[in-house]
């Protein structure tokens, strides 16, 4: 085999001087005909290990990959590459017989270097016909965790991609994954037939990536107050169903954060086009299923939140490693709340049994990660098979519970009980039957195996379950327990943990106490220390009533037509000191706070300022109406003058409810033209009567209007025209 002076490759396709991490061995050993494992975290240059061989070596790669999205921008990317089109090509069920013959003569010609196929494709006979008259230079099998039922993403189809790939041809096979535990590992390489491939391996350690896990209380404002604090930067929010994507989008924009959605409810149209309009920045933050983000590549992702806890680690991984892939800070929160565990748990109940198996302990796992108190990097990489100093490892003071360390108490005693049971009862339970052996409770598994009489039954009683779930937790990572994956968990002890309980090593065991999640207890401590900050503050009330005086008697207008009392109210509580944020006070809208929130932001800043006075921040929220959809039609309505009962009629509601929702648009600061209902209703008299006497007076409430009009006006009428004074005298 001739000498292939890679960097030269390297530079003269991809433009880059050096190979990142382990990639120039992997290539080595994958042209020397040698089948290649790769283990490689997001962003570490997977792409790369299969893209720069297969444009050098004679004939044809197949890559095979599970999402058509995830091709299409692959094989753009390669056929960039070229001066020529036709070096990578892309064969699934969304090309027609022409694109399909185009595919086939440029595979014949030996122009294309890299065909990427979807494993369903490969089923095809007239394909697998094809293929065997082509000369194939190796197999890449991308996001190869698809291949094993312990993956985040199992995809039964690609089972069959051993024999499909024999049939074709016998070449080199690279297998990769940017997530796998050693479970995982093992099944890929089984189900491939790649028992002697080279294993490549690179850490898993994002050290630029702060681990976070917020209890699921006041979500939404939580996390428009984080992103308002981050102002700018990019980041992704992952949201379980379609509809919770929709709607948290919304909720979002309405309160000024540039968002935008995307899931596989979307037309395809869509979809590119907000995901294009995230990496061309025109766009701050992309609210998504799990449909987001595979072979995203943008570097400067800076936040990942997950508002719904993922089902696995590995998913949470691989979602979490979208941030900081250019090395700079990647804050990566997951709000957690034991109910949400509760509806995964159902939604597993109606899967066969092996999966419903499966799917539990990857949930458990996804639970043990919340709820610990260790270090969550230490966590997180064990359980992908790789050990972490928690004090001096890389990255060591980036997560949540390194940085508020809790008082670690020695358990030495307690984890030689643990060990005893296991030991005693032949290493046959999980941690689940364990606690309930500990702790005197029956299950139907203890009542099976009779282990109410059992010496050791209720040795541990005097302590609760998390306890020792905790124990067994940090057992497990601090290697004195093995979790046996293939027996769905079933607990044995390591050569360690045998001697510890023979007392033939000397080993403190220091463990923290796992934090409990009683959301309803967080939920009161929130409400009384927001109940203590919130009090109005009559000094800065009373100086915005004068300063709404001067601004009326400046623009010739009575003050309650500038702000009314309940939107004072709130100022002083929310202290807002920008225009935008005059906008999220109650009552008040975009035009109101341009027309007059300068004059208030401004006096409110200095107030604040002198005062010395500590904002909560955390403005309040817009919430998304039920009825927003009226306002746009009742504003569109009256321009076309019509009649009230018509516009209620529309809609179904009541002309109470057409009134409140008019009310609260012009109020808002929005103009409402409804002079030609009024003008054909009331008398003219009455109408300049009504409008002088709103001009002089100080108040516009309702018990004032009716006192001087309800003789001859309804309750209705008086509203309507103080619709009118509003619309035209404030707007």
């Amino acid at each position: 085999m001739k000498t292939i002076n890679l960097q030269h490759e390297l530079k003269k396709y991809f433009g880059f001087g050096v190979f990142k991490g382990q990639q120039e061995k992997i290539i080595q050993t994958l042209l020397s005909g040698k089948d290649v494992f790769v283990l490689m975290p997001t962003g570490g240059g997977k792409s790369l290990c299969y893209q720069l061989p297969a444009l050098i070596s004679e004939g044809t790669a197949i890559v095979v990959s599970p999402l058509i999205a995830l091709m299409k921008n692959q094989v753009d990317a390669v056929n960039g590459l070229s001066s020529e089109d036709g070096v990578a090509h892309v064969l699934n069920s969304s090309l027609n017989r022409q694109q399909v013959k185009k595919v086939f003569d440029d595979l014949k010609s030996g122009k294309t270097k890299l065909l990427y196929v979807a494993p369903e494709s490969l089923i095809k006979e007239e394909y697998t016909e094809f293929l065997k008259s082509v000369k194939i230079s190796f197999f890449a099998i991308d996001e190869a965790h698809c291949i094993s039922e312990w993956g985040h993403d199992f995809r039964p189809e690609y089972r069959n991609l051993k024999s499909i790939i024999e049939n074709i041809s016998k070449v080199p096979i690279i297998a990769l994954t940017a997530t796998a535990t050693p479970k995982v590992q093992d099944d890929i390489q089984k189900t491939l037939g790649m028992n002697d491939a080279v294993v490549f391996k690179a850490s898993f350690n994002r050290a630029n990536l702060f681990y976070e896990v917020r209890p699921k209380v006041n979500i939404e404002k939580e996390i428009i107050k984080f992103i308002n604090q981050n102002k700018g930067k990019s980041g992704i929010i992952y949201c379980l169903s379609r509809k919770k994507v929709e709607d948290f989008t919304q909720l979002l924009q309405i309160n000024g954060i540039n968002a935008l959605p995307y899931h596989a409810g979307l037309d395809q149209k869509t979809r590119v086009t907000n995901q294009d309009k995230f990496l061309m920045e025109e766009c701050d933050v992309i609210v998504a299923t799990i449909a987001f983000g595979m072979g995203i590549d943008k570097p400067d992702v800076r936040f990942v939140i997950h508002y719904d806890i993922p089902k696995s680690l590995e998913s949470y991984y691989q979602e979490t490693g979208r941030a900081g892939r250019d090395g700079g800070e990647g804050h990566c929160i997951v709000f957690y709340d034991p109910k949400d565990i509760d509806k995964l748990e159902k939604f597993l109940a109606q899967k066969s049994v092996s999966e419903r198996e499966i799917g539990l302990q990857l949930l458990n796992e996804v639970v043990s990660y919340a709820e610990t108190s260790m270090s969550r990097r230490q966590y997180l990489l064990h359980y992908f098979g790789e050990e972490f100093d928690p004090i001096n490892g890389d990255g060591a003071n980036m997560d949540d519970n390194s940085l508020n360390p809790p008082t670690l108490i020695n358990a030495s005693n307690d984890l030689k009980i643990i060990l005893e049971v296991i030991e005693k009862l032949e290493q046959k339970f999980r941690i689940k039957d364990l606690i309930n052996i500990l702790c005197a409770k029956e299950s139907p598994i203890t009542k099976s195996h009779k282990l109410e009489t059992h010496r050791l039954w209720g040795i541990g009683k005097d302590k609760d379950d998390n306890y020792w779930k905790t124990i067994i937790r940090q057992a497990t990572v601090q290697g004195f327990l093995l979790k046996d994956i293939e027996t769905y968990g079933i607990l044995k002890l390591t050569e360690k943990g045998l001697k510890f309980l023979n007392n033939e090593i000397e080993a403190e065991f220091l463990i923290a106490e796992d934090r409990k999640f009683d959301l309803s207890q967080v939920k009161s401590d929130i409400e009384n220390s927001q109940q203590q900050v919130v009090g109005m503050d009559d000094v800065l009330f009373s100086q915005l009533k004068e300063l709404r005086k001067k601004v009326a008697k400046r623009l010739g207008i009575p003050p309650y037509t500038v702000f009314m009392d309940p939107s004072l109210e709130d100022m002083v509580i929310q202290y807002p000191i920008s225009i935008e944020e005059i906008s999220k006070i109650h009552g008040v809208g975009e035009g109101k706070a341009k027309k007059f929130g300068k004059d208030f932001a401004d006096f409110i800043k200095k107030y604040v300022e002198d005062n010395e006075i500590e904002r909560t921040q955390d403005m309040v929220i817009k919430q998304v109406a039920n009825k927003s959809s009226h306002k746009v039609f009742i504003i569109q309505s009256t321009d076309r003058k019509i009649d009230f009962e018509d516009i209620a009629k529309a809609k179904n509601i009541t002309m109470d409810e057409l009134l409140k929702e008019m009310e609260s648009i012009v109020y808002q600061g929005t103009k409402l033209n409804i002079d030609y209902y009024i003008n054909d209703n009331i008398d003219e008299d009455i109408i300049e009567e009504f409008m002088d006497f709103m001009h002089e007076s100080d108040s516009d409430s309702m018990k004032v209007l009716l006192d001087n009009f309800g003789d001859e006006l309804s309750d209705e009428e008086i509203r309507m025209l103080r619709i009118k004074f509003i619309s035209d005298v404030a707007n």
